[in-house]
């Protein structure tokens, strides 16, 4: 109980923040409620709130978005996203493949140690931060190669919120091809569904699909680093590493949620109630993120983690938008 308390405070403000930006939102949706969200909460991060808040706000921009993604479950059906997880598989290892390369390839050009090479170059092909704190205790990284990189990776992520939208109606995307592009081009869920939802329901949805399945990336890409350190080094008596401690356990709620709106009688009324709660936790995710945002500590980072950075997304995003020419070939430009 003393830890729910805890945590309240913190899940309020994000709260009492997100209820404008829902509101307007609503309103005005080629904004979108998620990135009003990011940005009311960015307004509030210079100030310096009360250490009781930020339990809360962290266990918002954590949990409570997993969470969420799985009530959105309850808007989807099971064999929709199988189909969706099948036709992108291929897509993806385009994605994947060329931003690997490119983080090799940046970072042995501008200089970049490994470790933060590597995490920032997993961070922007799989999925941001998560994927960064999975990666970290594998490739034994130090704290401040994790700061730097998710850092780097959280400035992309606030600029994918706003630039994608802008960028899909410019080149007269369809929902559908933009919610491939989001799901396969952006960094963190949380950026992806901000995106997508801003775009339209339809892309949203399919956009948190596609990042579902790509995000179980983590788990290959996870155990290849593992096995690529611990031949690299003669010791290997560091970190413990086990597969339930970076498993995205949220995409099997997601998968549960699914499997109900599915096959069992769930009222459409029902379903639709939850899966709008799910998208308002998102708004409230959206705003703790921005509280945490911390626009100076990125400028002091130095510039070439955001080069690196800058050169790894660009060639992902043109790269998921040059794979959807080549695979589905019905592009509208």
């Amino acid at each position: 109980m003393n830890a729910i308390k805890d945590k309240l405070p913190g899940i309020a403000l994000s709260a009492v923040i997100a209820f404008p930006a829902w509101i307007i939102g609503n309103r005005f949706p080629i904004i979108g409620s998620p990135v009003l969200g990011i940005l009311f909460g960015m307004m509030l991060s210079l100030w310096k709130r009360p250490a009781v808040l930020s339990e809360g706000v962290k266990y918002t921009s954590k949990k409570l978005l997993q969470y969420s993604i799985i009530l959105l479950g309850f808007d989807m059906n099971l064999f929709q996203v199988f189909q969706t997880g099948r036709e992108t598989l291929l897509l993806m290892v385009f994605t994947l493949t060329a931003t690997f390369l490119a983080a090799f390839y940046f970072g042995r050009l501008l200089k970049i140690d490994r470790d933060t090479n590597i995490l920032i170059g997993v961070g922007t092909a799989i999925c941001g931060g998560s994927a960064i704190a999975a990666a970290s205790p594998v490739i034994r990284a130090k704290e401040e190669d994790v700061a730097r990189s998710i850092s780097t990776i959280f400035f992309f992520n606030v600029i994918a919120a706003f630039l994608f939208p802008f960028l899909g109606h410019v080149l007269h995307m369809t929902d559908y091809h933009f919610g491939l592009w989001a799901g396969t081009a952006i960094n963190d869920t949380s950026s992806v569904v901000a995106a997508g939802y801003s775009f339209s329901n339809e892309a949203g949805n399919l956009a948190v699909i596609v990042k579902l399945t790509r995000t179980l990336m983590i788990i290959p890409v996870t155990l290849v680093l593992a096995l690529h350190t611990a031949k690299r080094d003669s010791h290997t008596d560091g970190a413990k590493y086990q597969i339930a401690e970076i498993f995205p356990w949220f995409v099997l709620g997601f998968v549960a949620a699914s499997v109900i709106s599915t096959f069992l009688p769930l009222p459409a009324v029902a379903g639709t109630f939850l899966a709008r709660a799910g998208k308002y936790v998102i708004v409230m995710a959206m705003a703790a993120i921005g509280l945490n945002t911390n626009l100076i500590s990125l400028v002091k980072n130095g510039w070439k983690p955001i080069v690196l950075g800058l050169s790894c997304w660009a060639v992902l995003a043109v790269t998921s938008l040059l794979a959807q020419l080549i695979i589905i070939q019905d592009m509208p430009f």
